[in-house]
């Protein structure tokens, strides 16, 4: 027990130093050789082909990943750390402490780290089929650079890949892993940073939630806290974008967003579909309201969505992209939902967007999911783990007095 409670205060500790730094990184030796987590720095020199280019994946705000292949066999991913970032060390620390006794089968399993004088390395099993945004939007709308040869049917080839029974399964893993984060690990993880470029999709193509270097231990006793905000614009709730208030109901926006993207093949930060609304969010909920949902559907998905499913699933992403975050569910109520097919949903109120003001939610209202015109019946890393955002910025007054990091990702205060 007593162990456990050091492991936890060893956590917590805040990176605020060299002097910090050095003890974080001596405990978190100590912790690899525990867990047997510490690989040789040779050894993924020679797994990496000393990080040759070829053998590069990406590269994100925290460093390049790399592809290799160890002794054993096995097929890795090695994000080394950026020796110029700062950040990157922090987060870094961070992923590698919170990952360390996290295993869930929809959550990318971190197999060690390496730690060497100025270099620093994490090692996570590797995920065949990249990341969820490298199918799910096309070139333009992607957060990671990507060259493809014959790139508009080769991307729309790439966006096939991903039919209704895939997308929905990923909403289905999604879901289970930040339930498990939320309420089932050895303490509750918020992860602070749910998007399509941070699900990984391996080889049947299950999702893995990845890049936990900004995600926060919660404490139990409380419903919130208050924290200096990092996310990725068109994710980030609006309480805590505005105040910097988090909680699991943060993740839980981020989670709506993901599944009407996944939906609609659209992503919320560049959307630019329907004139008359600001966001994918706010277009979707217009026309739920007027039953009519079933037409933000990918178009690519005609021939194997499933009708009755597509407003159901997007009512439920509705609900948990609401303004009011006492309204959203919590991820058991998510995983319940998804499981079985619901005879009633109550109705979601309005969208939040930046800047967006909300209603108290009042509990008791629903509305039926059938009978009407839409609603008849009702890895590892094989991607890049970038830290950009989309060129798209939010259009609010709350960013008035804040300010982008470089990469356009982090509102920072002044």
């Amino acid at each position: 027990m007593r162990k456990s409670k050091n492991f936890l205060q060893n956590l917590l500790k805040p990176f605020t130093s060299t002097s910090d730094r050095d003890q974080d990184q001596d405990e978190l030796g100590r912790i690899a050789e525990r867990e047997q987590k510490n690989f040789h720095f040779e050894a993924l020199v020679a797994a990496t082909k000393n990080f040759h280019s070829s053998h590069k994946l990406g590269e994100g705000g925290f460093g390049p990943v790399y592809q290799g292949e160890l002794s054993d066999g096995r097929e890795v991913a090695v994000k080394r750390l950026s020796q110029r970032s700062a950040q990157g060390n922090k987060e870094f620390l961070n992923e590698a402490k919170l990952l360390s006794r996290v295993q869930h089968k929809n959550v990318v399993n971190l197999l060690g780290y390496s730690i060497r004088g100025e270099e620093n390395l994490l090692v996570y099993e590797y995920v065949a089929n990249q990341s969820l945004d490298k199918y799910l939007f096309t070139r333009q709308e992607s957060e990671i650079d990507i060259t493809l040869s014959g790139s508009t049917s080769l991307e729309s080839d790439k966006k096939e890949l991903l039919d209704w029974n895939r997308r929905h399964d990923v909403i289905i893993g999604v879901a289970k892993g930040l339930l498990y984060l939320h309420e089932q690990a050895h303490c509750t993880i918020i992860h602070r940073d749910i998007k399509a470029s941070n699900i990984l999709l391996d080889e049947k193509w299950v999702p893995k939630i990845a890049d936990f270097g900004m995600a926060r231990l919660f404490p139990e006793d409380q419903t919130h806290v208050q924290t200096r905000v990092a996310g990725t614009n068109g994710y980030l709730a609006p309480e805590y974008l505005l105040r910097g208030s988090l909680s699991k109901k943060a993740d839980v926006f981020s989670f709506g967003v993901v599944v009407l993207e996944l939906i609609s093949g659209q992503k919320n930060s560049t959307f630019s579909q329907e004139p008359d609304s600001d966001s994918l969010l706010e277009w979707a909920y217009k026309l739920h309201r007027k039953q009519r949902s079933i037409e933000i559907m990918d178009p690519v998905l005609v021939s194997s969505a499933d009708m009755e499913q597509i407003p159901i699933l997007v009512q439920i992403g509705l609900l948990c992209v609401q303004s009011d975050p006492q309204a959203r569910p919590d991820m058991d109520r998510v995983v319940v939902l998804l499981s079985r097919k619901p005879r009633h949903l109550e109705e979601p109120g309005r969208p939040g967007v930046p800047g967006s003001r909300f209603k108290r939610y009042r509990k008791g209202t629903t509305s039926s999911v059938t009978g009407n015109s839409d609603r008849s019946s009702s890895g590892s890393f094989g991607s890049t783990q970038t830290r950009s955002a989309s060129s798209s910025t939010a259009t609010s007054s709350s960013l008035a007095n804040n300010r982008l990091d470089r990469h356009g990702k982090r509102p920072i205060k002044d």
